[in-house]
């Protein structure tokens, strides 16, 4: 993968995302909740495939989880609800995603555990356990980096909301998107692989996916402002919590 393909899959994803927030803006508030707490849990179960995004100068070949994509654009699904629904509605996707993936954990071990039908080959058996198969470090370490890093996200879109008295919308978003990926990176990987890599590895590995956060952040601004202007044109009677 290139950077210019990774590019093209970010705002792809982005646009998606983004109309199935206005699609909530219509319909619901719910559908966007729900629609976060589900690219929760995909992201945790596609990260099991390392993609490599392409050379960049000074810092070599970027690599990442494949699912550093979706799992980057639930911050602009949390930005988006405390934007025109307010912070609670941000606390309560969290909390939502939280849920999602505790749940998604506990049936995926059930599976892995449960007994097979006895025409199931092992060879199916051995790759279904490859790809679902759920180190307990890994998953601490997931569990922990995005309670703290979403429930950043959550405060501090509002505190520099508050700060700007609403103005400078692609500051906040960015701000607090930004700095709760960086927060996200730094904890997962130091968790997940402290003592398992050498120390300038690991230095490495968080460098390589924090660089792919920071574009998606970029890229997910003009999205943010596409959401906002149809909650303006088409969803006004939409209670904001400021």
């Amino acid at each position: 993968m290139i950077v210019s393909e990774f590019v093209m899959w970010v705002a792809a994803t982005l646009g998606i995302i983004t109309l199935i927030a206005i699609l909530a803006e219509r319909f619901g508030v719910e559908i966007a909740i729900g629609i976060y707490a589900a690219l929760t849990v995909i992201a945790n179960i596609i990260a099991v495939k390392v993609i490599a995004v392409g050379e960049i100068p000074y810092f070599g070949m970027i690599i990442g989880p494949a699912g550093v994509i979706v799992y980057a654009t639930t911050f602009l699904v949390t930005d988006i609800l405390g934007e025109i629904y307010g912070k609670e509605y941000g606390k309560k996707a969290v909390i939502t995603g939280l849920a999602a993936n505790i749940v998604a954990i506990i049936s995926i071990l059930i599976a892995l555990k449960w007994t097979p039908a006895p025409f199931v080959s092992q060879e199916f058996l051995k790759s279904f356990e490859r790809v679902l198969g759920l180190a307990p470090r890994i998953v601490i370490a997931s569990i922990i980096a995005y309670a703290i890093s979403q429930t950043h996200d959550v405060y501090a879109f509002h505190f520099w909301k508050q700060k700007t008295n609403g103005r400078f919308l692609w500051f906040r978003n960015n701000a607090s998107t930004m700095v709760s990926q960086l927060i996200d990176t730094v904890i997962f990987i130091t968790i997940a692989f402290y003592g398992v890599f050498e120390p300038n590895v690991i230095l490495s590995m968080i460098a390589g996916q924090y660089i792919l956060k920071l574009i998606i952040a970029a890229i997910d601004t003009p999205f943010m402002y596409i959401a906002v202007q149809a909650w303006k044109t088409i969803g006004k009677d939409v209670r904001v919590e400021v």
